[in-house]
Order: structure tokens, then sequence, then C-alpha cells
């Protein structure tokens, strides 16, 4: 499902490579970096809290331990 704050495939492109890649020596990212980067939009541009996420794809613990992390 898209939301109205997900970046175009233009805008991903540019955000890309400012996202960190994943350690060489942990284990290999387990959800897709896109979907978590447009949840973040949602939140910030819902102003919801970060529980309210639509369960459809992501936990929000999920979401937010890589928006910490960023």
């Amino acid at each position: 499902m898209s939301y109205l704050t997900d970046p175009s495939d233009e805008q991903w492109e540019r955000l890309r490579p400012l996202l960190p890649c994943a350690k060489p020596a942990g284990r290999p990212c387990s959800v897709d970096t896109r979907a978590i980067v447009n949840f973040i939009f949602y939140i910030i541009a819902a102003g919801y809290a970060w529980r309210m996420l639509p369960k459809d794809v992501l936990k929000w613990k999920t979401v937010y331990h890589y928006f910490r992390a960023w």
C-alpha cells in the first residue's frame, strides 16, 4: 500500500545513498529500507504516535529503531 507521504522513485534515488548500509560483520538487514523511510515520513507528516503506525507492513518498534539509529 502506498501513502501520499511516500517519496517518489526520483526522491528515493537521492535519499538511498545517504542511508547507512548494513555493517559488514553484522547480519544482513531483513527489512525493506524504503518501507522504513516511507513510514518515517508518514509518522512525521501525520503527527501520529509511533504506536499508531498502520500494521499492514512493519511493526512500529522496527521503524522507530531505524529512526533512532539514523
